[in-house]
């Protein structure tokens, strides 16, 4: 049947109308959703760290000496008792001519006076000689009754005299002998020539273990306690962390740590030892100063998995505040304030719907639900100001 041209006329205008009307009406915001799920959650600290050797030697020498050089190499293992180097005694200065001259002129001084020391000293013992004679002629004279007790005291103290004189002049000739002796000392041992250095301090290891660092390699003078090598058991490693003071309050001894990101495979698993009670000024990469603290975590994992680690490698520890195996939880991007309460956008028919929530341990990337939500709820992430509860909305 042949429609008639008004008929047409009514569908053409019906059809305009419609048109218009769906141009009008209000298109659906495309939105990012996710979904609320059941699983693991973890609410972590994470901070970079660093192993260390947790108990570390160095090396010092006991004297001042001129130390030989050390034939070690950084990562040698030693053992307790081992020798690493010798210390042999400081070496003399070297005589320069006009040095090694006066020293000459001091060897022909204390030679002269050694002369001149014998001489005094063969003056000395005739004086002596003679001031005996005399005391032995006087005593009989005195026996005789021919002099006086005065004049035998003079002759015994005359005697005493040259006796000690003589006594003094022997001593004179020793004094010379040891000038003498210096003085071709001076002149024999200096660093040109040849002397005695058999006495050698022998250094060595205290404990089995790695050599970490060596301080000075090349032979020289070293001052007493100067540091010469760093030795430490690889095999006891620990990891220090510093973390933010108010973070640091939050961390108890025994709180397990997961080390991630240390250059093997898989992560390691620790325990915190000790929080040190002081903490320090950091500046932060945005120029900030932050108060932090070190805290000192083992490695509780098989040694066999991280024997390749060392001393001050960066690790990433992760301390497990809390934890736990199948939580009802929504992506913290999906939260935001409502009032007093957290609320999300719940996608239902295509709809936006306003939903409180009540939250419980939040990680930064997830929170877990204590009601509100249900699982497998879809929820738009990044929420703006275009969404309005009961928006029509698409998702991306």
């Amino acid at each position: 049947m042949r429609l008639s041209r008004r008929t047409w006329l009514y569908i053409l205008s019906a059809v305009i109308i419609l048109s218009i009307g769906y141009g009008f009406m209000p298109k659906p915001v495309l939105v990012e959703t996710d979904e609320v799920r059941r699983g693991q959650m973890r609410v972590v600290i994470k901070e970079a760290g660093k192993t260390r050797v947790e108990n570390r030697f160095v090396v010092s020498a006991p004297v001042a000496g001129y130390a030989l050089r050390i034939d070690l190499d950084v990562g040698d293992k030693v053992s307790q008792g081992q020798v690493m180097t010798e210390l042999e005694p400081l070496r003399s200065n070297v005589l320069d001519p006009r040095s090694r001259a006066e020293a000459a002129a001091r060897v022909s001084a204390a030679e002269a006076a050694i002369s001149s020391a014998k001489e005094n000293a063969h003056a000395a013992k005739a004086a002596a000689e003679f001031a005996k004679k005399e005391f032995d002629r006087i005593t009989q004279l005195f026996s005789d009754g021919l002099v006086t007790q005065a004049k035998l005291d003079e002759t015994e103290t005359e005697k005493r005299r040259t006796e000690a004189s003589l006594r003094a002049s022997d001593f004179a000739v020793d004094i010379a002998r040891h000038q003498l002796e210096a003085a071709r000392t001076a002149l024999r041992y200096s660093a040109a020539g040849n002397g005695d250095l058999r006495q050698r301090v022998v250094i060595k290891s205290p404990v089995n273990g790695r050599i970490l660092k060596i301080e000075r390699k090349s032979e020289g003078v070293v001052n007493e306690g100067q540091a010469l090598i760093e030795i430490g058991d690889l095999r006891a490693l620990e990891v220090e962390a510093d973390v933010l003071s108010a973070d640091a309050v939050r961390i108890r001894p025994g709180m397990p740590v997961i080390f991630e990101r240390w250059g093997g495979e898989g992560d390691l698993e620790g325990k915190v030892r000790v929080i040190e009670p002081a903490g320090f000024t950091k500046i932060s990469a945005l120029g900030v100063e932050e108060q932090r603290v070190l805290v000192i975590s083992d490695i509780v994992s098989p040694a066999e998995k991280w024997a390749e680690l060392g001393d001050g490698y960066r690790v990433e520890a992760s301390f497990i505040l809390w934890e736990a195996p199948d939580v009802l939880q929504v992506p913290t991007s999906a939260l935001f304030r409502y009032k007093d309460s957290w609320a999300v956008f719940a996608v239902r028919n295509n709809k936006a719907e306003l939903n409180s929530v009540e939250l419980g341990y939040n990680n930064g990337l997830s929170a877990e639900v204590i009601s509100g939500l249900a699982v497998s709820d879809i929820v738009i992430t990044h929420p703006d100001s275009s969404i309005r509860d009961g928006a029509r909305v698409r998702s991306r």
